[in-house]
């Protein structure tokens, strides 16, 4: 990619900002009130989210420092542990890590839409905003890049209104005030399984690892992926902090539009409309944010694979344009199969079993295994803490999600085991056209 189209340090964390607030946020809260139905511990499920985030961040940002390479878990992996785990990264990248989520967050803005547009219809309207997007992002690097900047400074000021004006609303609960049994609480399958629900709210934390082989600086990575996460921490507390405030929990319950109910308890039925129609902007800005992304990890697939080649290459826009008509398809074909709740433990699930392989790379890297390495740029402080606790902590949701769900969770490692035999006979066939 020529100078002239590679991206600033601020630019990669606005897209952490974008891909992190949206769908998860506004959409899972009624399932974790389902399986923990008391405020305090489930705003402790967002505190906890939030440190893991940023201890990710931090270890993300010594490694993507390090190994400069766009392809996020794909360009990692394949470095510091094999190219098979590395493509089995990327394979899960390809089918769920951006294409489920972007059709998550379609289906969520269009059920947001709804209070506005009676009768409409949902699947549609989500596949239409894909299409929409993808097309914005087909023209060129700085087209994309300038629509998500202005959509996720859009978001910010939004969700930032949204929490101030939540403040002064009638206060149905108190949210932050433990109830006997809320410890108890944190013991179960359920907290464990929720937790995961909010690991996805916050999966974005390392979306400019996904670019960072087109920052003017990769070595100002941790900058962004820190400084994005944080921010967004911040808010995620203060909403979910607003929404439990605001709508009684058992009006929550198995709901997806739950900012859209504590909109119409803060602003009355036509500002709760209002506001529900500007929720589906925040969520349109992480449908674009993800459609941008994603292709970068099916083009390092292409440049590393003979046998891929084609979607590895970009047009004189410097835009991988295969890759985002293949992901494009797989999007389509999640919006018109699947429940929502189903499709987002998956996606979680699976998204966190691979950030959870990543985070355990740079013990290798520390110890000098990795090749190709430029160790030093920024190194993780409390190590190793940080990754330890990342670490203990995913295997903790993991393990209890994979006894209380299986099906989705079994799904999640077929996906990943799937992507790694495949690497084989595609590296076979590779090196035999080459």
């Amino acid at each position: 990619m020529s100078p002239s189209v590679r991206l600033s340090t601020r630019t990669a964390a606005l897209f952490v900002v974008a891909n992190m607030i949206g769908t998860g946020v506004f959409t899972s809260l009624g399932f974790q009130v389902a399986a923990v139905p008391s405020g305090f511990p489930v705003l402790l499920l967002w505190g906890i989210g939030g440190v893991l985030a940023l201890a990710g961040a931090l270890v993300y940002g010594e490694l993507g420092s390090a190994l400069p390479h766009s392809g996020g878990e794909y360009a990692l992996l394949r470095r510091t542990f094999h190219p098979a785990v590395g493509f089995a990264a990327g394979f899960v990248s390809a089918t769920v890590g951006f294409a489920a989520p972007t059709a998550l967050a379609a289906m969520a803005m269009a059920a947001y839409l709804s209070p506005l547009i009676p009768n409409l219809p949902v699947t549609h309207t989500a596949a239409a905003t894909v299409l929409l997007f993808t097309g914005v992002h087909a023209l060129s690097v700085r087209w994309g890049s300038g629509v998500n900047d202005l959509l996720t400074g859009a978001k910010i000021l939004l969700v930032a209104g949204f929490c101030i004006a939540g403040f002064f609303a009638p206060a149905m609960n108190r949210p932050l005030e433990p109830w006997p049994g809320d410890f108890g609480m944190m013991l179960r399958p359920g907290f464990a399984v929720s937790l995961v629900f909010v690991g996805y709210a916050y999966t974005g934390w390392n979306a400019a690892a996904y670019v960072v082989g087109e920052l003017r600086r990769p070595e100002r990575l941790t900058r962004a992926l820190v400084g994005g996460t944080l921010l967004v921490t911040v808010l995620y507390f203060l909403v979910n902090f607003v929404i439990l405030r605001a709508v009684p929990m058992y009006h929550i319950e198995g709901t997806i539009e739950v900012g859209y109910l504590a909109a119409e308890r803060v602003f009355g039925g036509l500002g709760g409309r209002v506001m529900s129609g500007l929720l589906a902007l925040v969520l349109a800005s992480t449908v674009s944010a993800m459609i941008f992304l994603g292709p970068r990890v099916i083009r390092a697939m292409g440049q590393d694979e003979a046998l891929l080649g084609a979607l590895g290459r970009v047009d004189r826009n410097g835009v991988p344009r295969r890759a985002l008509i293949l992901q494009l398809v797989v999007i389509l074909a999640l919006l018109y199969s699947g429940t929502f709740e189903q499709v987002l433990l998956y996606a979680g699930f699976t998204l966190n079993l691979m950030t959870a392989a990543t985070v355990a790379g740079v013990f290798r890297l520390r110890r000098g295994l990795v090749e190709g390495a430029v160790p030093g740029r920024f190194r993780a402080p409390l190590y190793p803490f940080i990754p330890a606790l990342f670490l203990g902590m995913s295997a903790w949701a993991l393990g209890y999600t994979l006894y209380a769900r299986p099906a989705e969770s079994l799904l999640g490692l077929a996906t990943a085991l799937i992507g790694a035999i495949l690497y084989y006979p595609i590296r076979r066939r590779s090196l035999a056209s080459s």
